[in-house]
């Protein structure tokens, strides 16, 4: 693909996704509920295109895809398994949403530091989250980097990718915060289904039509069409990356923080099912995009290459393939602008107007602002190490995220959970989870996110009973729904 073609769609993706942003201003936001949730104001449809644009990243196309290819039909399994987590927002969404619209929450650790009634509560699980979502973001990157780098031959290079989507992360970010990004997300997001779904179509009648194409496969790769398949699908590989997916839409809070922003109940159920059609399209495209590399390039020796190699083939007319190069690079700035968005939000909010007695909402909201770039740089730095398979990294980050479900249930339908139950929990589940994950040290042969949920689980169950409870905010939380009507 041409370099200098590239570059043009590219440049025509900014001008028009910086319009939209500067379009979605409405006025300097000086709250950090304008600033980080827009005000609660969001509608279905923006709700539900931005939720599914932040979601579905690079992971999908590139690190998704990739994972098809290396590992078959496992990967489709893997992935609908995370459609199924997806129904744990039916149940908490509403609860969300319902809190936060009461007590003015703007960040999911606030809520629980509220509801075990302990500061300590939120800075912890503001820290752990930090730890891992940087690395997630970093995952981002690096997809938009092989992206860019294996349509051009190298025209552009790896790092040169991962600056510009940094860039383009923080120009959104700034520009009106989260409302800048939901907008821009929604254009990423028709890009994304319409271009991808008409590569789709385009591959299969290249191979013959869908019939002929599970024939070839079924043929060349047979073990592509089975789990374990190749043996990469084994039972405990499955298990230790299905876990965490499940429980991604609650432990994830640069996709939690959403549930507090649509503008009312309504519009949060549109959001979910607008992102149930959208989700279940993008992986079949995701999964036939790897099966077709799996025909067309079948001996890569990395995987994330896959989908820029399809989008470069002669299959792809070239204009066509730059615009769902350019897809999937909104989506993953998408998702970068969220992370940043969100992780700031943290720090100002949960740590450190927690650790500063006193801090006005002002000096949060500039705190966060100043706080942005520097988290940019460290998953730009991060990125560099271009390390391999982006599907499996991505669920290491949500492995470590993991250890905070065992709260974030426990706020909602267990009234014995405690501030030192919920700490514990975290603290010592986040510690573990990372030396697992430093040293690939697999215990049993058991992956870190399945170890981090069970020890997470033991000690916030354990430690809540060896300690008293705040009955009373726990009993508000654990009726928020009964008492609905009052609570807004």
């Amino acid at each position: 693909m041409s370099t200098t073609l590239v570059w043009g769609i590219v440049i025509i993706y900014i001008i028009i996704a910086s319009i939209i942003a500067f379009l979605s201003r409405q006025g300097n936001e000086t709250s950090m509920d304008g600033y980080f949730l827009g005000n609660r104001g969001l509608n279905g449809f923006v709700s539900a295109l931005s939720y599914s644009a932040t979601t579905f990243s690079a992971f999908m196309l590139v690190g998704l895809a990739g994972l098809t290819y290396n590992g078959g039909v496992g990967a489709f399994g893997f992935e609908i398994i995370y459609f199924i987590g997806v129904s744990l927002v039916a149940v908490f969404g509403p609860r969300f949403w319902l809190v936060g619209k009461k007590n003015g929450y703007v960040t999911p650790a606030e809520m629980l530091g509220d509801r075990y009634q302990n500061k300590w509560v939120a800075v912890v699980a503001a820290i752990s989250s930090c730890l891992f979502l940087i690395p997630y973001s970093a995952v981002q990157l690096t997809g938009i980097g092989y992206l860019l780098s294996g349509v051009t031959d190298n025209g552009i290079t790896f790092t040169t990718g991962v600056m510009i989507a940094t860039i383009l992360a923080l120009v959104f970010t700034y520009i009106a915060g989260i409302r800048s990004v939901a907008w821009t997300d929604s254009l990423q997001a028709i890009i994304m289904i319409i271009s991808s779904t008409i590569v789709v179509l385009l591959l299969l009648n290249s191979l013959g039509g869908v019939g002929a194409f599970f024939e070839q496969l079924q043929n060349t790769n047979e073990k592509s069409l089975s789990v374990p398949g190749n043996g990469f699908f084994n039972f405990w590989t499955f298990l230790g990356m299905t876990i965490p997916w499940f429980f991604f839409s609650i432990s994830n809070p640069q996709v939690s923080q959403r549930l507090f922003m649509p503008k009312s109940r309504k519009s949060l159920r549109s959001m979910l099912l607008g992102f149930m059609v959208f989700g279940f399209i993008y992986t079949i495209v995701s999964v036939t995009w790897g099966f077709s590399a799996t025909l067309l390039f079948p001996d890569l020796d990395n995987p994330d290459l896959a989908t820029p190699l399809l989008l470069s083939s002669d299959i792809i007319p070239p204009v066509l393939g730059a615009i769902v190069m350019v897809g999937i690079m909104a989506a993953a700035v998408s998702t970068i602008d969220s992370i940043l968005l969100t992780l700031s939000s943290l720090f100002s909010r949960d740590v450190y107007g927690n650790l500063k007695e006193g801090a006005k909402d002002k000096q949060q909201l500039l705190v966060g602002k100043l706080v942005i770039p520097i988290i940019a740089v460290l998953a730009f730095l991060f990125a560099q190490l271009q390390l391999d398979l982006i599907a499996v990294l991505s669920v290491a980050s949500s492995a470590g995220l993991i250890v905070s479900v065992p709260a974030i249930i426990g706020t909602f339908f267990w009234k014995r959970g405690t501030a030192a139950g919920a700490i514990s929990s975290i603290a010592i589940s986040g510690i573990v989870v990372i030396y697992l994950e430093f040293t690939s040290t697999t215990p049993f042969g058991i992956m870190s996110g399945i170890w981090g949920l069970a020890l997470s689980t033991l000690l916030f169950i354990v430690v809540s009973l060896s300690t008293k409870a705040p009955i009373e905010k726990a009993n508000e939380f654990i009726h928020i729904m009964k008492n609905r009507k009052k609570s807004i």
